[in-house]
Parts: structure tokens; sequence; C-alpha cells
């Protein structure tokens, strides 16, 4: 009798487990969205870039603190010089450059067209990994093959996106909220910094950046094997970063005072639910589904961001647009179904390898390669190294 109780709430909570965990990953796509077209329209009100991008990580870091403290607080005593070097070198690349020249990138073209690099991290990482030999390509076997093709639909829904612009489509009444932001002086961008060109070469520096981070995150999760504290860490460090680089910028002062108005907004909506709920969320979902779990529900964010875009901000959505968003898209579920395939494998692999030592047989052959771990929106890759 006991044994069925014990099975029937099991199912119960696998069945919770199986709502709450899609659920969530929708609810961390909503946070993205939402942080968008926030802060489109703080920089279109004259908020600068690294004073949203310090405040937000100060934010972030007092977020995640409590979480690192109790679960983590044994890792404090493993902070030396050398580990919050690294740590500062994962803030100037994973915080500084990529968030920084990506926040550059949205004041300079819009929501729905800064999206769309978001969605190539994952893809832009691998290429990178492979062109400095941290990944194999593989190109053999069947993932493999699958990884190189949605590498190259997505590299080819950038391009249409850049380049093509077609007919403007009128799918659904635009500008919703023009009444209102007419008010508060958010209804276009500041034209200095209005510039489609400078704007695809910041977002695309902002996904290469972001690209090095996770390949740099590879050695501090060996140095530091940490998830909350080394986060907290690195949202200090970089709040530090981005208020010297912003300051070097633009010694304004008065550009970092806030008020009780939407930049205010923008910095504690950002750096508690983006930076503190979204981390707990996918870290969860990792945990329970895997890394390459959290990155299937990206296209959401895409398309819903895209057309919240059009229809409050009154942004143009054109054939190019749309067309390059789905090869992207479908690029994307490409590239991932080879990753996880991949994964599959390798995690079969060394199962192998350890029922072998375990039997005092000799260990499976197990190749070497690059796991993934979804940090954050990020993705930090791991090597796995079986012998």
């Amino acid at each position: 009798m006991s044994l069925d109780v014990a099975g029937a709430e099991k199912k119960k909570v696998l069945l919770a487990e199986g709502l709450l965990l899609p659920a969530s990953m929708v609810l961390v796509q909503a946070f993205t969205m939402g942080a968008l077209l926030l802060s489109k329209l703080a920089f279109n009100v004259g908020m600068a870039p690294f004073v949203l991008l310090a405040y937000r990580n100060l934010i972030g870091s007092m977020t995640v603190a409590p979480f690192a403290f109790y679960f983590e607080r044994e890792m404090m005593k493993k902070v030396n010089m050398k580990i919050f070097g690294w740590i500062s070198l994962t803030a100037l690349f994973g915080i500084v450059l990529a968030m920084g020249l990506h926040y550059y990138g949205l004041r300079a073209t819009n929501a729905g067209y800064s999206v769309d690099f978001l969605n190539l991290i994952p893809v832009v990482t691998f290429v990178t990994a492979v062109i400095l030999r941290v990944e194999k390509l593989r190109i053999g076997t069947c993932p493999g093959k699958m990884k190189v093709l949605g590498t190259a639909i997505c590299v080819g829904g950038t391009m249409v996106i850049s380049m093509y612009k077609g007919k403007l489509l009128h799918l659904w009444p635009t500008h919703l909220l023009k009444p209102h932001l007419q008010a508060i002086g958010a209804v276009s961008p500041v034209r200095n910094h209005h510039s489609m060109l400078l704007g695809t070469l910041f977002l695309a520096g902002s996904t290469l950046s972001y690209a090095f981070w996770f390949i740099i995150q590879v050695r501090v999760s060996k140095e530091f094997p940490s998830k909350y504290f080394s986060t907290m860490l690195a949202c200090v460090s970089g709040t530090v970063q981005a208020a010297v680089f912003g300051l070097v910028l633009d010694r304004d002062l008065s550009a970092w005072a806030l008020k009780w108005d939407l930049q205010l907004l923008v910095v504690v909506y950002s750096g508690v639910f983006n930076t503190g709920v979204s981390f707990c969320l996918i870290s969860w979902a990792i945990a329970r589904r895997g890394p390459t779990y959290p990155s299937m529900f990206n296209s959401l964010s895409l398309v819903v961001t895209t057309v919240l875009d059009s229809v409050l901000l009154g942004t143009d959505v054109s054939v190019g647009s749309l067309l390059g968003a789905m090869l992207i898209i479908l690029g994307l579920y490409a590239f991932l179904w080879g990753k996880g395939k991949e994964a599959q494998e390798q995690r079969k692999q060394i199962r192998a390898a350890t029922n072998g030592d375990q039997n005092g047989c000799p260990p499976a052959a197990a190749g070497n390669g690059v796991d993934s771990l979804q940090v954050g929106k990020h993705e930090v890759r791991i090597r796995v190294e079986v012998s």
C-alpha cells in the first residue's frame, strides 16, 4: 500500500513538474521581451547604455546574493586574487562587452531587430569554438551535419534581415502606445544614435563577445565550480567596470541620477527579473531537462518581441524581416537538435566508461567534446574529457 501511495505521489510531482517547467521557460522569455522593450524606451528618452548596465548588475548582484550565501557560503573561502581575476575577465566579456554592445545596438536599431542576434549566440559560439579548436566539427556524424546545416541557415537568415527589406507588411494596428510615449518623449530614438549599419555592427560584436565569454567560462568553471557565488561576483565586477566605461565615455554625472520614472523601472526590472529570477528558473530547468531545454524556447521571444515592437512601438515589419526571422528559428532548432543528439551520445559514452571501470573492464573510448550549460540567458560550454 505504501508503495502505491509513494508511486502516486511521484506521478503527481512529475505531472506538476511537466507543467511548471515549460511555464517557467515561457516566463523567462517574457522577462526577456519585457527587458528589450523597456530598455529601448529608456534609451529613447536619453538613458546611457552603461548607466543601465551598471545599475542593472548592481541590482542583479543584490538579488543573487541571498542564494549565494545560503547555498554556497563555503565557496567564499576559495575566492583569491586568481579566481577574482578570472571572474573579472568573464565580467568584461559577458557583461561589459556583450551586454554593453547589445545595448548600443538596441539603441541604434529596434527591439525586434536586436532579438534576432540573441538567437544567434549558440551558433556563433559553436563556430568560434571550432575555429579556436575548443570543439571538434564532427562533420562525419549526423548530429555534426545538422549543426553545420543549422549554422548555415542561421547565417543566411541574418543576411536576409540585414540586406533585404522587401515590401512593408501591415498585419495589425501599430503604435498603440504613441499617446503615452509622446508624453514622456520616448516615441522615437535620439537621432544622433539611430543607425542600422552601426547598430548591426554593435549587435554582431555583442554576439561575438558572448561567444568568447562562454569559452572563457570553461576555464572559470574548472577553477571555481560555483553557480550563484560566481554570478554574484561577476555582477559586482561588471558593475564596477560598466561604471568606469560609462564615466570615461560620458563625464556628465547627472546621467547617473535616477528618479521615480521609466529609467528606474527598467533598472529594477532588468536586475531582478532578467538576472535574478531568470537565472534561478533556468538553472532548475537545466537540472531537470538538460542544457538544451531552455534554448528551445528562444524563438518565442523572437516572434513575440517582433510583434510587440511593431504593435506597441510602431516598428515596421517587412517581408525580409519575417523571412529572416523564420530562417533563424529553423536554423536554431536544427542546430539544437544536433547539439542535443551529440550530448546524448557523450553521456552514453561516459556511462559506458564508468560502468567499465566499476566492473574492472577497460573503459570504452569516448571522444573529447564540449558540452553546454545554460546560465541565465546564455549557454556556457564545458569541456567533457574521457580518456
